[in-house]
């Protein structure tokens, strides 16, 4: 989806926090000394109405002082902890479905700054195996999700739909044909260096036979469904500085908006 969201939460926050200060240092003093005033003058406690007439502040004042609080916990829990995503296409089958809503650890990577995404605190690299969001190389602006297949300075060869990491081949292993009667994929249990996941492979769809060397502060990424999918072999390396952080689990499936939501297949995220 091409919405940057962080930025727009980034600049609600910051105007109604320029709201919630200037009221804070400006108007409610103001109020509070009408409020002292009004006390000194009546006869006998002020009455609630009278409290409330004073105490009234204009609708945007009063939009934006409570908006601020709220906004400012959403965009630290969404900057540095967690932020939910959705499964928009199915180049992650079988691991990821078409609507899944999952959570992404925004600290496993190192805390970085929202909107531009600078790292400040150095925390993990990134492991082989690990589902990762990141932003897409040929256009920041829209989030992909991919397996980390290739680290820094790992070659990386794809020949006859297997992986071939620094000259070694990643081991495959049939679980099923899917229909059985008239196959049209196979279910691949794969192990990526000891990391084991579930895959697809197209029966008909040719194969190809590509080499490439990561370079140093880059990720090569793919799909599990490993025909199907708009990752590395096709556009290149994800660079470091384009990592979002680690998907670890599903915890909603809604496929469309008019489907009712699913909590069945809560999941952590292999």
């Amino acid at each position: 989806m091409d919405f940057d969201f962080a930025l727009v939460l980034v600049a609600l926050t910051f105007i109604s926090g320029i709201v919630w200060f200037y009221d804070r240092i400006s108007l409610k003093p103001q109020r509070d000394e009408k409020l002292k005033a009004a006390s000194a003058q009546a006869e006998g406690p002020l009455p609630d109405e009278a409290i409330e007439q004073i105490n009234r502040v204009s609708g945007w004042v009063d939009t934006g002082r409570s908006m601020f609080p709220v906004l400012f916990i959403v965009l630290v829990l969404r900057s540095f902890l967690v932020e939910p995503f959705q499964i928009p296409s199915g180049s992650m089958l079988p691991t990821l479905k078409i609507g899944d809503f999952i959570l992404v650890n925004k600290f496993h990577y190192g805390l970085r700054l929202p909107v531009l995404n600078t790292k400040f605190i150095e925390i993990n690299d990134p492991e082989r195996g690990d589902v990762v969001v990141f932003k897409f190389p040929e256009k920041p602006s829209i989030n992909y999700i991919k397996r980390v297949v290739g680290l820094p300075g790992d070659v990386i060869r794809y020949q006859n739909k297997k992986l071939f990491i620094n000259g070694k081949e990643q081991s495959q292993q049939l679980l099923a044909q899917l229909p059985p009667q008239n196959p049209q994929r196979l279910l691949i249990n794969e192990n990526l260096d000891g990391v084991e996941h579930q895959m697809y492979r197209d029966v008909r769809r040719p194969a190809q036979n590509m080499e490439w060397t990561v370079p140093e502060g880059h990720y090569f990424m793919v799909g599990d469904n490993r025909d199907n999918s708009n990752d590395s072999r096709r556009w290149g390396f994800v660079s470091e500085d384009l990592l979002v952080g680690k998907a670890f689990a599903v915890w909603m499936h809604w496929p469309t908006f008019l489907s009712i939501p699913s909590f069945g297949d809560v999941r952590v995220i292999e």
